[in-house]
C-alpha cells in the first residue's frame, strides 16, 4: 500500500540520487587529451536528463498528491504486473552480457522488438504491430549505430561480425 500511494514520489527521489552520483561519478573521469569531447561527456548528458526528468516526477508527484490526497480509493488503484516487470529486467541482463560477444547490431536488432513486445499492452501485440516495432527497431539500431561512429567517433562494440558503414 505505501509503494502504490507513495510509488512515484519514492522512485523520483531514488533517480535523483542515482542522477547525482552519476554526474558526480562522471566529473571523476580524466579529461581527454585527444578531442574536445571526453569520456565524461555521456554520462553527464545522461544523469543530467534522469535528473530534470526524476525534478519534474517528483514535482508533478507531489501537486498531484496535495490533489488527490482525499479521493484516493485503495481498490481502485491497479496491481504491479511483476511477470512483465521481471521478464523486462531479464532481457536488460542477457542483453548486456551479450553486447560485447555478439555486438552492438545483432543484439539490439534481437532486444528491442522482444523488450517492446514485453511492454506492449495485450492489445497491441498483433503481426501488424509486430512489423511496426521491428521497422522502428531497425531505424533506431542503424541510427544510433551511425551517430556513435560518425557523430561521436565512438566504436560501439562489434562482435562476432565488423560494419564498415
Amino acid at each position: 500500500m505505501f509503494f502504490k500511494k507513495y510509488g512515484d514520489i519514492v522512485v523520483s527521489i531514488f533517480f535523483l540520487i542515482l542522477s547525482t552520483a552519476l554526474i558526480i561519478a562522471a566529473k571523476m573521469l580524466p579529461k581527454s587529451k585527444v578531442m574536445d569531447i571526453g569520456p565524461d561527456f555521456m554520462p553527464l548528458v545522461i544523469g543530467g536528463v534522469t535528473f530534470i526528468l526524476a525534478a519534474i516526477l517528483l514535482f508533478l508527484s507531489v501537486k498531484n498528491f496535495k490533489m488527490n490526497t482525499a479521493g484516493i480509493d485503495p481498490a481502485s488503484i491497479e496491481a504491479c504486473d511483476y511477470k512483465r516487470v521481471l521478464m523486462s529486467a531479464l532481457l536488460v541482463l542477457i542483453y548486456v552480457f551479450v553486447l560485447k560477444p555478439v555486438g552492438f547490431i545483432i543484439s539490439t536488432l534481437v532486444y528491442l522488438p522482444l523488450q517492446m513486445m514485453v511492454l506492449a499492452p495485450d492489445e497491441k501485440r498483433t503481426k501488424k504491430e509486430l512489423i511496426k516495432l521491428i521497422i522502428i527497431d531497425v531505424i533506431f539500431t542503424l541510427v544510433v549505430f551511425i551517430l556513435f561512429r560518425y557523430g561521436f567517433k565512438i566504436v560501439l562494440p562489434e562482435g562476432i561480425f565488423s560494419i564498415k558503414l
